[in-house]
């Protein structure tokens, strides 16, 4: 089996920022025709508008996927570019900040809607196109799908109830989809990461550099990991060298979930 993901198609949502954007542009150096899709058009055009266009291997796509509209237009722009959908990124999230006693809070509700119910309904989608992409084949690998979850489903924060609740639903739903898509040869796993230099991650240290050595001390490996080791793990679970592999979340941590460290962020 190979870790090649050369000619595939991949749509990667949450690409406009952070480890999603990460993982878009990693594919694209790995030889993928990627559709870097994300609600923030602004940063689409200023980090791949300079290599997007209509012959070319990338193609941007701004829209707001919490809308059903939104995700049949962005399936039939990837289809239409590319003529196939085989891996489907779901990196599209959002961390909001819980007060468990606040009858008002209404941040579970957004963070289901945002973290889980866009992924879910991505996939969906997604999995009807690859399976009538595959209608003609009797056998072989039909699809992809990767969900980008957080060790905050696995750890206990209660100011961030909202984020761990919708961490651990996304966890749930990847080995759900994982069993029923099975039998259509589309496999479904998750990356679930700790602390990862994303530019969200750099701003909160430049303002607390005393969380840098929190992180650190907290970590095994004794230091904070990069994008482009996420983007390693959704490249394996992208390719063929995952075949036999579906409903897994594999974490890539540097060993933080291993240790008692609940009074630590998980960012």
């Amino acid at each position: 089996m190979t870790f090649s993901i050369a000619g595939k198609t991949a749509i990667v949502t949450g690409a406009a920022h952070g480890v999603g954007l990460a993982i878009a542009r990693h594919f694209v150096d790995q030889g993928a025709r990627v559709v870097f899709a994300d609600m923030d058009e602004e940063a689409l055009e200023r980090e791949v508008g300079q290599i997007a266009g209509d012959d070319g291997p990338v193609r941007i796509f701004a829209g707001d996927l919490r809308e059903k509209l939104t995700v049949t237009n962005l399936l039939s722009l990837a289809a239409s570019a590319f003529d196939r959908i085989d891996i489907l990124v779901n990196a599209s999230r959002q961390v909001l900040p819980t007060n468990p006693l606040d009858p008002e809070d209404n941040s579970v509700e957004e963070l289901l809607e945002q973290n889980l119910m866009t992924a879910f309904r991505m996939s969906q989608a997604t999995a009807k196109r690859m399976i009538r992409q595959a209608e003609d084949s009797q056998d072989g690998p039909v699809g992809s799908i990767i969900n980008i979850s957080s060790i905050a489903a696995r750890r206990t924060r209660p100011d961030l109830l909202a984020y761990s609740v919708s961490a651990a639903a996304l966890d749930q739903m990847t080995r759900s989809l994982a069993v029923a898509l099975a039998p259509k040869r589309i496999r479904v796993n998750a990356v679930a990461y700790g602390s990862v230099m994303s530019g969200h991650l750099r701003g909160v240290l430049r303002q607390d550099e005393g969380m840098r050595t929190e992180i650190v001390t907290h970590t095994p490996l004794g230091r904070i990991g990069s994008p482009a080791e996420v983007s390693d793990a959704v490249q394996y679970l992208a390719s063929d060298a995952s075949g036999f592999v579906t409903g897994q979340i594999i974490t890539v941590d540097g060993g933080r979930t291993l240790i008692d460290a609940a009074a630590v962020s998980a960012h």
